[in-house]
This record gives C-alpha cells, sequence and structure tokens, in this order.
C-alpha cells in the first residue's frame, strides 16, 4: 500500500502508532498558547495587528502582522522549528521526521529572506520565550519603525 492510498484510506494512517496520531491531530496551526500570550498582551496595549495572515500573499503566514510598519512576527515551536536550546529527535520514523524538521528550517530562513527583499521585518521568537518579553521586544520593533 502506497502513502497516496492510505491518505485516502481512513483506517489507515501515515503515523507510527494511533498515540502519535492523536498528538499530531491535536497540533494547532494558529492560535498556540504562546501566541496568544503575546496577542492578549499587545491588544491589552491598543496594538492592533492582523493575526495568521500571510503579508506576501501565498502560503507563508506569519503568526501576528502589523501591515503598516511591515512587520512580521513569527512564534515558533522548539521541535517544528530546531531550538537550539529545546528541540528533541523524534525516536520513530526518523527517516521522514529529520528531513521533514530540516526543511521546515529551511523555510524558515528563506521566509525571512523573502520577507527582507520585500522592505518586511521578520521578528523569530521561541515559544518558550515569556510573553512579556516578547511584547516589549516587538513594541521596541514599532517605537523604531513608526521613527523612520
Amino acid at each position: 500500500m502506497t502513502l497516496l492510498s492510505c491518505r485516502y484510506n481512513p483506517g489507515m494512517s501515515w503515523a507510527s502508532s494511533p498515540g502519535t496520531r492523536r498528538s499530531m491531530q491535536s497540533n494547532r496551526r494558529r492560535d498556540t498558547s504562546p501566541e496568544v500570550a503575546v496577542r492578549r498582551i499587545l491588544h491589552r496595549e491598543g496594538m492592533r495587528y492582523r493575526v495568521d495572515y500571510a503579508p506576501l500573499g501565498g502560503r507563508r503566514r506569519a503568526d501576528i502582522v502589523f501591515t503598516r510598519q511591515h512587520i512580521a512576527v513569527f512564534i515558533d515551536g522548539c521541535f517544528w522549528h530546531g531550538c537550539p536550546a529545546h528541540a528533541t529527535l523524534p525516536s520513530t520514523n526518523i527517516g521522514y521526521w529529520i528531513p521533514k524538521l530540516q526543511r521546515n528550517i529551511v523555510r524558515d530562513r528563506e521566509t525571512d529572506a523573502m520577507l527582507r527583499e520585500a522592505g518586511w521585518i521578520a521578528l523569530r521568537f521561541w515559544e518558550h520565550e515569556a510573553a512579556e518579553e516578547v511584547a516589549r521586544r516587538i513594541r521596541t520593533e514599532l517605537e523604531c519603525s513608526r521613527r523612520q
């Protein structure tokens, strides 16, 4: 059976175990706890922004985007984006996971470069960083961009 046929067969899964499948299905693309914590602080301080928005169009989306100031904020998960302090490697199906996680890191760098070339500022934070500190750094960048 090929991967393609598993995709359309509800009884089959690409996951290595039922527990892995449940875990993967529960991962959110947006509105993660770290994102929401930062957004609450920014909103409380009167800042307005777009959520889960593609600043350059297409499929590459930022978690928080300030369209007027051309600032895109990414709050990256340690596992998914290769945090040097907290990234872990999967113990099963590593032939799938290692290349996937490496592609995520390469795509992040490409996205940052594309944004820079288009005149945007890309701010990246790790999920484990304190929401107050992330919000402070975003606020500082917004203040600097308003002065220019």
